[in-house]
């Protein structure tokens, strides 16, 4: 297929998946600010901004961080191109860029998406239909998903929507891993508190991991146990261990497809090595953060090269 159209396909599903992922931390900070002070409040927020990238964006136009204005801010605002509403119209405007590379039911549900949120994001979100707004972004989001995975052929098309998903749940899930100790937690006098266990609750509550973490480990919260399944539980569908097989599965169909291996499917091996051969007891000994921004670079780099071998821009 054409690198525009690879590209196309790529990008519509990091957008929706980004959106997705939005909504979930969305919520968990929605959840942690309800149980906290004004003062502490703001700083839910703002990690959430700080999570997602947008803290110098907001802040050069607002200087308070409360829960409507930061949620408006990332939801919808006009000012901010990052939005959960230019992410779907990105996806949409993917979909219609590739729509004879994609069956009828997936465009139809990524057009029926956008037309559904751009009308909820009309008017401001409010504290009494957020949970609504964000359930919406969510229930849209894995509509597309299950038409792409009930009506596409398993060929080049679906190998690169598949790519697109994982690496950008893989960058969430570690963004949010990062965030965890350099915003959200106030002091390390606080490690092994309520607050630090509520914390990383709210950690597994924006990965969609809460009910699953506690299924494996009967109700526990400990912190390094946590990193372990967000990082090396290859059961858990948003863990870093499960998203970089499923890329090493889809990258290997297509390096069968086209005949060749590529640049990326180094990277991708080494990447997927390192995390099948370390332990939680190796990361935390180095360095949580440390071991995330090397993760996280990683992760970059795969995704470039993936474009360039694959000719996205020509």
């Amino acid at each position: 297929m054409l690198g525009r159209s690879a590209n196309g396909i790529f990008w519509m599903f990091r957008y929706l998946e980004r959106a997705e992922n939005t909504a979930r931390l969305l919520d968990a900070g929605f959840r942690m600010a309800l149980t906290r002070g004004d003062s502490a409040s703001a700083e839910e927020w703002r990690s959430v901004l700080v999570t997602m990238g947008l803290e110098q964006a907001y802040a050069a136009r607002r200087s308070d961080f409360t829960g409507p204005q930061v949620c408006n801010f990332i939801l919808r605002d006009k000012d901010n191109p990052g939005s959960v509403l230019a992410m779907i119209e990105g996806a949409r405007t993917n979909a219609r860029m590739v729509r004879t590379a994609i069956t009828r039911e997936v465009w139809e549900a990524t057009n029926e998406s956008w037309m559904t949120l751009r009308d909820m994001l009309a008017r401001p979100a409010r504290e009494t239909n957020l949970g609504e707004v964000l359930g919406t972004i969510r229930r849209q989001a894995t509509y597309v998903r299950g038409a792409m995975d009930g009506t596409m052929l398993r060929n080049d098309i679906f190998n690169f929507a598949r790519i697109g998903t994982f690496l950008e749940r893989a960058d969430n899930t570690a963004r949010i891993l990062d965030v965890k100790y350099h915003v959200l937690l106030p002091s390390v006098a606080w490690v092994g508190s309520s607050l630090d266990h509520v914390q990383w609750e709210t950690v597994l509550r924006s990965v969609a991991g809460d009910r699953a973490y506690r299924w494996l480990n009967a109700g526990g919260m400990d912190a390094r146990g946590i990193a372990a399944f967000l990082i090396l539980d290859g059961r858990f569908p948003r863990s870093l261990a499960f998203c970089y097989e499923k890329l090493r599965s889809n990258l290997a169909s297509l390096a069968r497809a086209y005949g060749e291996e590529t640049h990326a499917h180094e990277l991708l091996r080494n990447a997927g090595a390192r995390l099948h051969q370390t332990t939680i007891e190796q990361i935390v000994e180095s360095g949580l953060h440390e071991f995330i921004v090397d993760f996280i670079a990683c992760n970059i780099d795969v995704a470039n090269a993936i474009a360039q071998d694959y000719r996205f821009t020509d």
